[in-house]
C-alpha cells in the first residue's frame, strides 16, 4: 500500500508538471492563445534600447527629486551653496522637464514587454516570483511617479489623498531600488541585444518543437521570449529581425526604428512644449505649460495668494513690524525698512512644479539685519517665520552660504514697485539658488542663531 500510495503522489506530480507545460484548452484563451501578441515589431532590441533611455531619465529625475528634497529638508551633513544663483532652476527644471518626457518612453517600455505577463507558466518557479516583484515595484512605483508628478505640476490634488512631497519621495526610492534590481537580472541580456545589429540576410526559419503552438513557446505570443530584455532570452522575435525581410527598407528592423523614432520625437514635443515655463525664449511655443512665467501680479505667477494664505488684515495692519531676534533684538516697521541701506538683485523664483521667472528684487541684506541684531553674519543661521497661523511652509531655514551671502533680500519692492500683496507685501525673503516654497511671503519674525 504504500509503494501504491508514493506511486500516486508521484503521478499527481507528473500530471501537474504536464498540466503547466501544456495548459488545457480552456486557459488558453484571450492573451493566453496562441498567437495572441503577433507583433513583429518587438524584439529584445528594441526593449533594451527603450530600457536605456528610460533608465537614464529615472536616474535624473532620481538624482535631481532627491536633491529638491535635501534642499527643502536638510539632514546635518547636507551643504547647498548659494552660488550660482540658478542652480536649483536647472535642476528642478531639468527634473519636471525629464519627467515629462518619461511618458512615452513609459508607454513605449511597457507595450514592448507587456506580452511577457500572459507567459505560460505564469510563474515558473521561486527565481521568477522574485524577479517578478522587484518589476511590480519598478511599473507600479514608475508609474505613481509619473501620474502623481503630472498632478503636481497642473496643482490638481484632488486625486491624490496624501501629502504629494512625501510620497512622490519615498516611492522615488522604491522604484530606483526595482530599478538597479531590474538592471542587476536584465543586464546580461540587454548587453547581448545591444551587442548584435540587425542581419542583413533572411533569418532562418525555426525548427519545430514538440511544444510548437504553446504561448510559452511562440516568440510572438509573449512567452519566456516575447518583449524582450523583461521578457527572455536575447532571440525573441528573431536575431532583432521577426521575420524574412528584415534587412529590407519595409521589414520590422525598419519599423522598429521608426518607432524608436517615433517615441523619440514624441519626447521632444512634450518637452518642447512644456519646457516654457522655465525656459522663457520657449515660452512663447509651450502651449502645454501648465504655468507661463510672466503670468500674474507684476508679471510673476503666484502659487498661494494673500486671502488664501489668510494674512491679508495682518499684512495691511499699519502697526505691521518685522521682529528679529538675536543679542540686540530689535522690531521694524516697514518705514523703519525702507529707511535703511536699500540693495537690488535680479533673481529667479523656482517652484518645486517647474517653473521659473526672473525678476529684480529691492530690499534690505539679511546680513545687515544680522549685523543689527549683532549676530556675525559670516557664522550664522537664520530662521524666518510668516504671517501665516498655519501651513507646511510658513517657516524656512536660511544656511550659513545664503544668510552671509550679500544677494539675500528682505524684498521690499519688486521690479521698481512696491511688492503685491500676493507677492508678499509688507516684506518677503528672496534668496538665490532656493526653491519657491523656501523663498517665505508676509515675513513676521527672522530669528538669528550664532554658529560659533
Amino acid at each position: 500500500m504504500v509503494r501504491d500510495a508514493g506511486t500516486s503522489v508521484t503521478g499527481r506530480a507528473r500530471a501537474a508538471v504536464a498540466w503547466l507545460q501544456a495548459p488545457p484548452d480552456t486557459l488558453r484563451r484571450g492573451p493566453f492563445r496562441p498567437g495572441a501578441f503577433g507583433s513583429a515589431l518587438r524584439s529584445t532590441r528594441l526593449t533594451s534600447q527603450l530600457g536605456v533611455a528610460l533608465g537614464i531619465a529615472f536616474a535624473i529625475c532620481f538624482l535631481t527629486g532627491v536633491t529638491s528634497h535635501l534642499i527643502q529638508h536638510p539632514p546635518g551633513w547636507f551643504w547647498w551653496p548659494s552660488r550660482p544663483v540658478s542652480l536649483y532652476r536647472v535642476t528642478q527644471g531639468l527634473h519636471v522637464a525629464t519627467g515629462l518626457a518619461m511618458i512615452p518612453l513609459l508607454g513605449a517600455k511597457l507595450w514592448s514587454v507587456y506580452p511577457r505577463l500572459f507567459s505560460w507558466p505564469p510563474v515558473p518557479g521561486p527565481a521568477r516570483a522574485i524577479e517578478l516583484l522587484g518589476i511590480v515595484a519598478l511599473v507600479g512605483g514608475g508609474l505613481f511617479q509619473v501620474v502623481s508628478g503630472v498632478l503636481n505640476i497642473n496643482r490638481w490634488y484632488a486625486p491624490m489623498p496624501f501629502f504629494f512631497t512625501a510620497a512622490h519621495y519615498w516611492v522615488a526610492w522604491l522604484t530606483i531600488g526595482g530599478l538597479l534590481a531590474h538592471i542587476g537580472v536584465q543586464l546580461p541580456v540587454v548587453r547581448e541585444a545591444l551587442r548584435r545589429t540587425p542581419p542583413e540576410t533572411p533569418a532562418p526559419a525555426p525548427a519545430k518543437s514538440a511544444n510548437d503552438g504553446l504561448v510559452a513557446d511562440r516568440p510572438d505570443a509573449g512567452g519566456s521570449d516575447a518583449g524582450g530584455s523583461d521578457a527572455g532570452g536575447p532571440d525573441a522575435g528573431g536575431p532583432d529581425a521577426g521575420g524574412p525581410d528584415a534587412g529590407g527598407p519595409d521589414g520590422p528592423v525598419a519599423t522598429r526604428r521608426r518607432l524608436l523614432g517615433a517615441v523619440g520625437a514624441a519626447a521632444g514635443v512634450i518637452t518642447v512644449a512644456t519646457v516654457g515655463q522655465t525656459v522663457a525664449p520657449l515660452s512663447g511655443i509651450s502651449l502645454l505649460a501648465p504655468r507661463r512665467p510672466d503670468t500674474g501680479p507684476q508679471g510673476l505667477p503666484v502659487n498661494k495668494s494673500a486671502a488664501g494664505a489668510r494674512v491679508r488684515r495682518a499684512a495691511l495692519d499699519p502697526g505691521y513690524r518685522l521682529r528679529i531676534s538675536g543679542p540686540r533684538p530689535v522690531a521694524l516697521s516697514l518705514a523703519d525698512l525702507a529707511a535703511l541701506p536699500q540693495h537690488t538683485a535680479t533673481l529667479p523664483i523656482t517652484c518645486v512644479e517647474g517653473w521659473s521667472a526672473s525678476a529684480t528684487w529691492s530690499g534690505v541684506r539679511l546680513r545687515d539685519l544680522a549685523k543689527m541684531a549683532g549676530v556675525d553674519p559670516e557664522h550664522a543661521v537664520a530662521e524666518v517665520e510668516s504671517l501665516e497661523a498655519a501651513g507646511r511652509y510658513r517657516t524656512s531655514s536660511v544656511a550659513a552660504p545664503h544668510l552671509r551671502d550679500p544677494l539675500t533680500l528682505i524684498a521690499l519692492r519688486l521690479d521698481g514697485s512696491d511688492l503685491h500683496l500676493d507677492h508678499g507685501y509688507p516684506a518677503r525673503l528672496i534668496a538665490p539658488n532656493r526653491p519657491g516654497v523656501m523663498q517665505t511671503k508676509w515675513l513676521s519674525r527672522i530669528t538669528l542663531r550664532s554658529m560659533s
